[in-house]
């Protein structure tokens, strides 16, 4: 098979799965709306946000699972595929929930975030107390109930394969959701932590955040945890690794400029949204190591204001330009790109399995939202 070849069977697979997956999803939606609404009709709204919310994702996560699945010589349009990539989309769901909490974010891909939808069921009713902690709160058992989902789902994908694969994935998930949470609370110590003077030191710390909070649970784990449930033996998965943990942090680090150079229209957040929200990102860390003494302190001194005005976010944008830190930035992506594009050439797997990885991997950094 010609690579050509290769690459267009490998996007109608990804098609069909697609269509298989949000089958699931919608089907899974069912069941638990009807449960959850037999419960009581108030609490219907739980599930309609996290559907409303998992409904608007890219599946990224989802299909770099298949794909690791499908890498690993799993069967096309299998239902231990499905079910583990539907697991990860409400995994995706309850994180992106918790994280809009934690950062105070208004909206997410356009839309007000969950908290704020609450808040705003609240306000309009009319209810009595505070509008703005009932929006919290409910949209934190929000995500917690996205988190029961994905597990469900993760435990009807382990119970069709046999006792090794299930032992190995369950053991790659669980490590998922502890890195999730540690890389959280880590993001948002180091907003709040005094700044560490050696620039190199804040990068590895900004570095390190990336890695946890997002480009392992982003690509590495979802491939991992595809090609387990397949029964790849240990040596796979440390290969799988090698090509999939770069291609996470090229993808954060892309999050990351995306966050400050990205268009509001395109990306469906404020512009300069990481600088209001004081994010101790690998950008910030890098412009501080080639910057003036002043234009550091300035920098410092914007960072987490969330009143911040557009003019201030246009010097930011400047320095982080002047400084150097938006090319090398672009240069650390690219040659984590490949690195990785390196180590999937290695992969021991078919040609369709390895255009359907190089094509999630491309879009992952080569993106504008």
């Amino acid at each position: 098979m010609t690579p050509s070849d290769a690459s267009v069977t490998a996007t109608q697979q990804d098609r069909d799965f697609s269509a298989l997956l949000d089958e699931r999803i919608t089907e899974f939606f069912a069941r638990e709306r009807e449960r959850v609404t037999g419960i009581s009709p108030h609490a219907t709204v739980l599930v309609d946000a996290i559907e409303d919310l998992t409904r608007g994702g890219k599946r990224l996560r989802a299909r770099l699972c298949y794909w690791g699945w499908r890498a690993a010589g799993g069967a096309v349009a299998d239902h231990v595929a499905v079910a583990a990539a539907a697991s990860l989309e409400l995994f995706q769901t309850a994180a992106l929930i918790h994280d809009d909490i934690l950062d105070r974010s208004d909206t997410r891909r356009g839309k007000p975030s969950v908290h704020r939808v609450f808040e705003a069921l609240h306000r309009d009713a009319g209810w009595s107390a505070d509008a703005a902690h009932f929006g919290v709160s409910a949209a934190i058992l929000t995500g917690d109930m996205s988190l029961s989902f994905a597990e469900q789902l993760f435990a009807d994908a382990t119970a069709r394969v046999a006792g090794d694969a299930a032992a190995t994935a369950r053991e790659i998930f669980s490590t998922m959701r502890t890195e999730v949470m540690a890389g959280q609370y880590l993001d948002i110590h180091a907003e709040v932590a005094p700044a560490v003077g050696d620039p190199e030191e804040q990068l590895e710390r900004a570095m390190t955040v990336l890695r946890y909070k997002s480009a392992k649970y982003s690509v590495e784990h979802p491939v991992e945890i595809g090609a387990a449930l397949a029964g790849a033996d240990r040596a796979f998965l440390a290969d799988c690794s090698a090509f999939a943990l770069p291609v996470g942090e090229a993808f954060q680090l892309r999050d990351d400029v995306l966050g400050v150079f990205g268009d509001p229209e395109t990306t469906g957040k404020p512009a300069g949204d990481d600088i209001r929200e004081g994010k101790r990102t690998a950008l910030i860390a890098l412009c501080a190591a080639s910057s003036s003494a002043e234009d550091i302190a300035w920098l410092e001194s914007v960072l987490g204001r969330a009143e911040l005005t557009e003019q201030e976010v246009h010097r930011a944008r400047d320095l982080m330009r002047d400084s150097g830190a938006h090319a090398r930035s672009e240069d650390l992506i690219t040659s984590l790109v490949r690195t990785a594009d390196t180590q999937l050439a290695r992969l021991h797997t078919d040609d369709v399995a390895r255009a359907g990885l190089q094509a999630l991997a491309d879009a992952a950094v080569r993106r504008a939202k």
